[in-house]
């Protein structure tokens, strides 16, 4: 699996860096690609990582469901969070020297 980056060259919406894709190779994913990961700047500082979800609206109210859920151990997607993250410090090296 590979980690690919978009850059959000535009600025908006505030503090999006980059959306990210994960690219399968081997397995029964191999050629298909999950998309709808996006990296943030926070506010207080750090970055972190949204996973794909659906909005949706119960009585006028919006609501997400998370795409990618935990089968168990809630703290699963950290591993996750954690890889695309490292994969963006190195995208930035990349795009810092290319520019």
């Amino acid at each position: 699996m590979t980690v690919k980056f978009v850059q959000n060259d535009k600025g908006n919406p505030a503090g999006k860096l980059a959306d990210a894709e994960l690219h399968f190779s081997g397995g029964p994913l191999n050629g298909l690609r999950l998309v709808g990961f996006s990296v943030w700047e926070r506010k207080q500082g750090g970055r972190n990582v949204a996973f794909p979800a659906r909005q949706y609206s119960v009585n006028g109210e919006r609501r997400s469901y998370s795409l990618l859920r935990p089968i168990l151990d809630t703290t699963s997607q950290d591993a996750l969070r954690d890889l695309i993250l490292e994969a963006y410090k190195e995208h930035e090296v990349a795009f810092a020297e290319a520019v």
